[in-house]
């Protein structure tokens, strides 16, 4: 493991800071259990006992206590490669992954912080392993770990993409908690029967975390999804956006799982005013709308993500999708996308919209239509269930993966990924007898 040469960056702080850290720690704790991200005593003793600010010394006491990341390492261009994630989201899956004492845990994704969370967990007699590919971090970890007193966590640098031997117990680990977005799976054959695996998994580019038992060599999950974002994966894991622009329109399609289509013949079809297919399904201003286009992802072939630059599009696509990348179809020389359209402030005053589908080039009504429809089976059929089911199996253990699109199936490196979706039946609420229309 590489050594760093710098002082460590923790020293002995004044009494008075210890009691501000000692007040801010119990605050936010307070504030996760109010907001139902804690709810073991387990958990909740681990977020009041670690000290959250020794593993972020560059930021003042009120920001490493704040409930959000804390950036620790960026790459040359500013990206972030590695930070202490947000305290909602940690314990969140702290709760998923069920830790008890005297379980073997896996971090994936190293930085100290978490790793002391797991290590309080599984109490004296349990065992946590923490691993990363950057050097720097690991070192970084192993500084704070050992200077807050947790330094009989086994920090490894190493490519998670294949463990290095020694580091699976016999039996395999009781939990694996991943703490970097991943696309794929590789763990399955490292965690225990029985035992649970935390991670957030990318599909068509939706991040989730999601937890999962092992059961007969296989991963299910029977948890909420949680939408979440995290560092990239590095080394052989990384994920490929597999990226494509539309010639002279600033649009960007990406396919992550999937064959990615040609697109230069799209741009004509984005020249021109699209039509609208209205769906008659609502949402509110403030409602997550995640799992529905998780659902259009499995739901239809030729699926992908939709970016505009901030100062490209040609003002085609308007409104653009905000914030995250926009659902879209591809049809040979034509385009369906997703979009919403305000029809008043709701009853709550944050807004009330109407799903509704732009359709671009000469089938694109057609594609619109497609869409559309898949919009109104997943509010009869799904909108009401918790939460999709997904099981990720070895690909070794699957047949050879269909050439043709599978609904609701993803075919990664290691695994196979099924979303089975409960049936809860719903209404679709009718807001005008319109169907398609022309925009503008």
């Amino acid at each position: 493991m590489t050594r760093s040469t710098e002082r460590p960056a923790v020293t002995t702080p004044p009494t008075t800071d210890l009691a501000d850290a000692t007040a801010l720690r119990h605050q936010l704790a307070d504030q996760l259990a109010a907001a139902g991200h804690i709810r073991t005593p387990a958990v909740d003793h681990a977020l009041r006992t670690v000290p959250r600010h020794a593993f972020a010394p560059e930021v003042p006491l009120h920001t490493a206590y704040a409930n959000d990341i804390v950036a620790t390492r960026h790459s040359d261009d500013g990206t972030v490669i590695s930070s202490i994630s947000a305290p909602w989201l940690q314990a969140d899956m702290l709760e998923a992954a069920r830790i008890q004492p005297d379980h073997r845990v896996l971090e994936i994704g190293s930085g100290g912080y978490n790793a002391t969370l797991l290590a309080e967990l599984v109490g004296p007699t349990g065992h946590v392993t923490t691993l990363d590919i950057d050097p720097a971090v690991t070192d970084r970890a192993t500084r704070f770990l050992a200077q807050t007193g947790y330094d009989h966590v086994r920090v490894v640098t190493a490519d998670a993409e294949h463990l290095p031997a020694g580091v699976v117990p016999d039996g395999g680990f009781d939990a694996i908690v991943v703490t970097v977005d991943t696309w794929d799976l590789p763990w399955i054959d490292a965690l225990a029967e029985g035992g649970r695996l935390v991670a957030p998994l990318r599909l068509h580019g939706y991040h989730w975390a999601i937890g999962f038992t092992k059961d007969e060599g296989a991963l299910h999950s029977d948890e909420p999804l949680i939408v979440c974002g995290f560092v990239a994966m590095q080394g052989a894991g990384a994920w490929h956006a597999n990226r494509r622009t539309v010639p002279g329109t600033g649009v960007h399609l990406s396919w992550e799982d999937g064959t990615p289509l040609p697109v230069d013949q799209l741009a004509t079809a984005l020249g021109h005013e699209p039509t609208v297919t209205r769906t008659h399904i609502t949402v509110g201003g403030q409602e997550p709308f995640d799992v529905l286009t998780l659902y259009l992802a499995g739901a239809l072939p030729g699926f992908c993500r939709l970016e505009v630059d901030p100062d490209g599009g040609d003002g085609v696509l308007n409104p653009p999708p905000k914030h995250w990348p926009g659902a879209a179809i591809v049809r040979a020389d034509s385009l369906a996308r997703l979009a919403t359209e305000r029809l008043g402030d709701g009853d709550d005053g944050n807004g009330l919209y109407e799903f509704v589908v732009h359709g671009h080039g000469t089938h694109g009504h057609l594609a619109a239509q497609e869409m559309a429809e898949q919009v109104r089976h997943w509010q009869r059929n799904h909108r009401g269930a918790l939460c999709p089911r997904i099981t990720a199996r070895p690909a070794a253990s699957c047949a050879p993966a269909a050439t043709d699109h599978v609904p609701h199936v993803f075919t990664k490196k290691y695994t196979r990924i099924t979303v089975d979706w409960p049936i809860v039946p719903g209404t679709a609420a009718l807001l005008t007898d319109r169907g398609s229309c022309n925009a503008g």
